[in-house]
């Protein structure tokens, strides 16, 4: 059955390996090389990296000659493959199944485990229909839009886990075939695929949910920081020494028209500066006079208020409109 399968699963990448050198404008020659590498490639590449000899194509040769009449029935057919759009993409679900299972099976017969059986499943399923896409100067169709080597992750996990069970071959081989088969078909129907990276440079934008996880994560260790001390009030002495040296170092600047009128208003009230008379009573010393040093910080600060009240109310008088004022119901005006 698996070597039916197989056929199957080889004649559908000739196919399509075919209609993509013909999108690419190849010849014959070059049809026939792409079809070849598609179909026997990914088992090539299993058996060179597993160093499983003979190759595929080696011990049966007349695997070529599948490809070889699928390729040129298809370039002879050409017209007619866009009807036949379903039935192509069923078939190639079912040389995924099939190659990913042999795969498996032949990382087992060489003693590998787990994740040698994974990968071999992969290469094998995936290898040709990458090698025809970098042969066509594209991008691989497997890396960008479908689910084609997770399913083939899949195929061996269950493959063999269930060879862990102590189940049948047979059995393994048929479920291991229809879960792949089936999970394949649900998400061509469904267009499901794995999300797609795309990255932008310098405009690439925050994902809102590392936000929401590093807002969580500043939340859950505020306890951990106050239990260990490490809390902001630890630090409250120096933050304050700090704003007292920044408020040292400020240098106040004061507008020209607020030092005009400091000055004027320190010389007006230096004329009214009231005089005390100290000493004895009698006529016969002179008396001294002791005059009171004003202070000219708080003038400076007087004068400095006045000026910015000024400012303002000349603000307020060019800028501010009086309230129109709704005349009372009832009321006309007289003519």
């Amino acid at each position: 059955m698996l070597l039916v399968l197989f056929c199957i699963g080889i004649t559908v990448e000739a196919m399509t390996a075919a209609l993509s050198a013909g999108k690419q404008k190849m010849d014959f020659f070059g049809v026939i090389v792409l079809a070849l590498l598609t179909a026997l490639g990914g088992g090539t590449v299993r058996d060179v990296v597993l160093d499983h000899h003979p190759l595929t194509w080696v011990n049966r040769p007349w695997f070529i000659l599948v490809v070889i009449v699928a390729a040129l029935i298809t370039v002879q057919l050409s017209f007619l493959m866009k009807y036949f759009r379903v039935v192509f993409l069923v078939l190639d679900a079912v040389g995924l199944a099939v190659f990913s299972v042999l795969g498996t099976r032949v990382a087992l017969s060489e003693g590998h485990g787990f994740i040698i059986c994974c990968i071999a499943a992969v290469i094998t399923g995936v290898a040709g229909g990458v090698l025809r896409d970098l042969m066509s100067d594209r991008v691989p169709f497997v890396f960008s839009r479908e689910l084609y080597g997770t399913i083939s992750v899949l195929i061996a996990t269950v493959y063999v886990g269930l060879l862990a069970l102590d189940v049948r071959e047979d059995v393994v081989v048929i479920v291991a075939l229809v879960i792949g088969l089936a999970t394949r078909l649900l998400a061509i129907y469904y267009n499901k695929n794995l999300p797609v990276f795309e990255y932008l440079g310098d405009d690439q934008p925050v994902d809102p949910r590392v936000r929401r996880s590093y807002y969580y994560v500043r939340r859950g260790l505020r306890p951990v920081a106050r239990a260990m001390g490490l809390h902001k009030a630890k630090y409250a002495l120096l933050n304050r020494r700090e704003q007292r040296r920044h408020h040292q170092e400020q240098t106040w600047q004061v507008s020209e028209s607020a030092q005009e009128a400091s000055q004027e208003l320190a010389a007006t009230t230096e004329d009214f500066i009231p005089t005390s008379v100290e000493g004895p009573a009698d006529d016969s010393t002179p008396p001294q006079v002791v005059t009171p040093r004003p202070d000219r910080a708080k003038q400076a600060r007087r004068a400095v208020s006045e000026a910015a009240y000024r400012r303002r109310a000349e603000h307020l008088a060019r800028n501010i409109r009086a309230p129109r004022v709704r005349p009372p119901r009832g009321f006309t005006h007289e003519k």
